[in-house]
């Protein structure tokens, strides 16, 4: 573990889940009402300093938290506090899976959300693949560096910045071609949508839950 303070906002709650590499991090965020629902939201590549407290992880949190979901961002192995080491996206998927069942049996009859930005959204896709869930947000999706994948596309939800530098968006066109799904854009952002938080907040706060 890496031992470092966290400042966390009145809402939220840090805690510890066994993993298969030892213990991860683990911000719990909660609804001002009766929890109606699971969000697990799996940050950034950690090479660029990706945490859970990524400011598009913590937009994807917020929102889940207006329709009552409770919603839990790790650190996964070797990020922040949590034991283990990078392991380039292997190992984070069990990571992931862990903590989903650890989740599921906190709340057996409540339906998943599962989200995750760039490296995260290939770790979510691997954990949805092999789980249930009501529906798949991947923002800024990794196509080009890792195995995304789409288990369901009924149930899939793709955001992408027209002028992504990280993956471009051409790739990602690619790439939701073989799941036949649809890509929404938006125009003048790149691959950390600066500029546009509040603009995907709204839209999330459209798709997600309605």
């Amino acid at each position: 573990m890496n031992g470092t303070s966290l400042i966390l906002p009145k809402n939220a709650r840090q805690l510890f889940i066994q993993g298969p590499a030892g213990l991860l991090d683990v911000l719990e965020l909660s609804p001002k009402e009766v929890v109606r629902g699971v969000a697990l939201i799996i940050h950034p590549d950690p090479k660029g300093g990706g945490t859970y407290t990524n400011k598009i992880v913590q937009t994807i949190a917020k929102v889940m938290n207006t329709k009552g979901y409770i919603s839990y961002c790790p650190n996964l192995r070797g990020v922040g506090q949590s034991d283990g080491e990078h392991d380039f996206g292997n190992g984070e998927v069990d990571d992931g899976l862990a903590i989903y069942d650890y989740l599921r049996k906190l709340y057996p009859e409540l339906p998943f959300i599962l989200a995750g930005f760039s490296f995260g959204s290939a770790v979510i896709s691997n954990v949805a693949a092999k789980r249930e869930h009501q529906q798949l947000l991947l923002v800024g999706p990794a196509v080009t560096r890792y195995n995304v994948v789409v288990p369901d596309s009924s149930k899939t939800f793709i955001v992408h910045g027209k002028d992504d530098e990280v993956i471009p968006l051409d790739e990602v066109y690619l790439w939701a071609e073989k799941y036949d799904i649809p890509v929404s854009v938006f125009i003048n952002t790149g691959h950390f949508f600066h500029g546009k938080l509040v603009q995907l907040q709204n839209y999330l706060s459209r798709i997600l839950v309605v």
